[in-house]
């Protein structure tokens, strides 16, 4: 075997491959979508995954606010922002914000997932979330998968 003839591919924005998903985020768990979709947005899931490149697909996620909490999460999981000025720590539960913004929870909780550098503020832009079972990318006709199907 001639180990020489192998070539490592990496992946670059003019040979990424991006599709297009929908997930139905009905009776899921938050934490197992979320982990499910951020391994999509970075492209883990595909062979030519490169660290450093956007080569993850898009993700519609559908049904936002029926999403699962395991335990005694709606009271006690708490969010937290702050406004920027002095005292301006806020908190809030996960009850009250998925009364507020319902497509928030799943946007910070895939956020979470992502690593904390400029590039998965750009994978952050791939996934488009709603409350309803309509959305706007029919145009692109996304492959409607379950969670158990991602590898």
């Amino acid at each position: 075997m001639n180990t020489l003839s192998y070539k490592t591919v990496s992946a670059n924005k003019a040979t990424v491959n991006k599709q297009w998903y929908v997930i139905d985020a009905e009776g899921e768990v938050l934490g197992r979508l979320s982990s499910a979709v951020a391994k999509i947005l970075r492209g883990k899931n595909k062979p030519d995954f490169t660290p450093h490149v956007d080569c993850g697909d898009n993700v519609i996620i559908l049904n936002a606010h029926k999403i699962r909490l395991t335990g005694n999460k709606w009271a006690d999981k708490t969010y937290i922002s702050h406004t920027g000025y002095p005292g301006g720590q806020r908190t809030i539960n996960a009850e009250s914000l998925m009364a507020k913004k319902p497509t928030e929870m799943v946007r910070k909780a895939i956020k979470g997932m992502l690593p904390k550098n400029r590039l998965a503020a750009q994978q952050l832009k791939n996934v488009y979330i709603y409350d309803s079972t309509e959305h706007e990318h029919e145009a692109q006709k996304p492959k409607t998968i379950k969670l158990n199907e991602i590898k």
